[in-house]
């Protein structure tokens, strides 16, 4: 069954060759914040993601997208043009579906036009080279689309992390095949809506299905699909290695994180506490560089316990789209019960509470996907709470007496996406930094991110980078052309 014309907030569908496509399994959508169901969607797997990779390959092979550079630079120009349009709306959407603080949701949505733009300023300045190697013998490198770029984007920041990926590959000249969760389904409607309202994009360029491991699958196995860029856990990160190797995908991978606040006993806590705060309760902790590790050094821990102790008794957790609210709902109450066990688990194992958190169960807000902050301190680095990706608003703090030891205590998991280094020393904050093993490294703050600058981990928590010169990488063949047209004596 298909549509041209989508208009309907509350039933969401694919989005395959310019046509709105009604198919798959009906499913209902909710408001975690309320409980309250808030729409339908129709969830694709294998039959509806083989139709939009052929789409997206016949629009690659069959017309000049790739080649014209005034025609990307165009599309990507208005498509930023009509995400500001519609910012508002998108903030609003992603705030109910989602259950991010509202004005989290206007943080995440205002991400999207700038690095649309700085992508589209990356059509007209990636040239490749060319030289004169010897007299009259040349050498042209140039860039060439991969061919269909498949995007797999998780739900806890639906509009960014879509554009952070998408936005390249289209100004590399790639055509899309986006692979979105269902737990975001309304959102996925309405920023394919936004997509497809700019009247130049060619139909077949963007297409979108809303699915889960069916959909992926068959998105990574495909052969006409030779690069993937995926936003999401390293345990799926590990396995689509292993799923696309028969075809030795071109694989981009944004993975885990277990980002540790590094606090040293000459910080300025009235500035450094605010700022932990926001690191575990932004996006309620459903972020891959969520402040999630606290070391502190021994000299100031009783202090940062009791100032830290108390912010976090004092955020005020409820309905996304109440403004004096400071942190909204986790995705569903399957992950609330999930954080609780892993909490649990940890107390169990000897950690000590220093603020328990948790579900609320009373009131209205029981109703609701809502979790608590929570603060533990462990002795050990190799506590499961300190190893594994909790993905809530649950902080882990240890305290180490030497900057090696803080350094060993940072780098003791696999993860590698970023770190915060908070010093007035910048002899040490530089230190520290060359020896912590993280992608991103902030001073005296967190989440400072721009789009002319790369971003990606070490070690588990990546392949790859997106943003900065590096934004095109994953979405480009390089080819080596040699030529001979003014060889003397010939």
């Amino acid at each position: 069954m298909t549509t041209n014309n989508h208009k309907n907030d509350t039933h969401a569908r694919h989005y395959i060759n310019g046509e709105w496509i009604d198919s798959g399994e009906k499913k209902e959508t909710i408001n975690p914040s309320t409980g309250e169901v808030i729409g339908t969607f129709v969830e694709g797997g294998k039959s509806e993601m083989q139709d939009a990779i052929k789409a997206a390959r016949d629009t690659f092979k069959n017309t000049d997208w790739k080649t014209n550079r005034e025609l990307r630079y165009q599309v990507l120009t208005k498509l930023a043009e009509a995400f500001e349009t519609r910012q508002d709306e998108l903030a609003t959407m992603i705030a109910t579906e989602n259950g991010k603080a509202i004005g989290e949701a206007q943080f995440e949505a205002s991400f999207v036009m700038p690095n649309i733009r700085f992508a589209a300023s990356k059509i007209y300045t990636e040239y490749g080279r060319s030289a004169e190697w010897s007299a009259g013998k040349y050498s042209i490198l140039i860039k060439e689309a991969v061919g269909v770029a498949g995007i797999s984007t998780p739900w806890n920041s639906p509009a960014a992390l879509l554009v952070r990926s998408l936005a390249p590959a289209l100004a590399a000249g790639c055509t899309a095949v986006l692979k979105m969760p269902g737990q975001t389904a309304l959102c996925n409607a309405l920023i394919m809506e936004i997509i497809a309202s700019v009247k130049e994009l060619p139909k077949g360029v963007v297409n979108m299905v809303t699915g889960e491991r069916d959909a992926l699958e068959t998105l990574v196995e495909h052969p006409d699909v030779p690069t993937i860029s995926f936003t999401g856990s390293t345990n799926t990160g590990r396995a689509l290695m292993k799923e696309g190797a028969d075809e030795l995908k071109l694989l981009g991978l944004e993975l885990g994180g277990k980002t540790p606040h590094i606090i040293f006993p000459d910080t300025d806590l009235d500035a450094c506490m605010p700022v932990v705060e926001k690191a575990l309760t932004t996006f309620t902790g459903q972020f891959c560089m969520t402040g999630s590790r606290i070391l502190v050094h021994k000299d100031i821990a009783d202090e940062v316990r009791e100032k830290l102790s108390k912010r976090l008794e004092n955020v005020k957790v409820g309905n996304a789209l109440d403004k004096d609210n400071d942190m909204g709902a986790m995705i569903d109450k399957k992950n609330v019960e999930r954080v609780d066990k892993m909490v649990q688990d940890a107390i169990d194992k000897g950690a000590k509470v220093l603020v328990r958190g948790g579900p609320i169960t009373d009131g209205d807000q029981a109703k609701g996907a809502f979790y608590k902050p929570t603060l533990l301190e462990v002795d050990s680095s190799q506590a499961d709470i300190v190893q594994q990706e909790v993905f809530g608003p649950v902080l882990a703090l240890e305290v180490f007496e030497t900057e090696r030891e803080a350094i060993e205590k940072a780098n003791a998991t696999e993860y590698g996406l970023s770190a915060c280094v908070w010093t007035q020393d910048l002899d040490r904050s530089f230190r520290v930094a060359r020896e912590v093993e993280a992608g991103t490294i902030w001073f005296n703050d967190w989440a400072v991110m721009r789009d002319e600058f790369e971003e990606g981990g070490y070690k588990q928590s990546g392949i790859g980078r997106l943003r900065g010169h590096s934004t095109l990488e994953d979405f480009v063949e390089t080819k080596h052309i040699v030529l001979q047209p003014g060889v003397v004596g010939k």
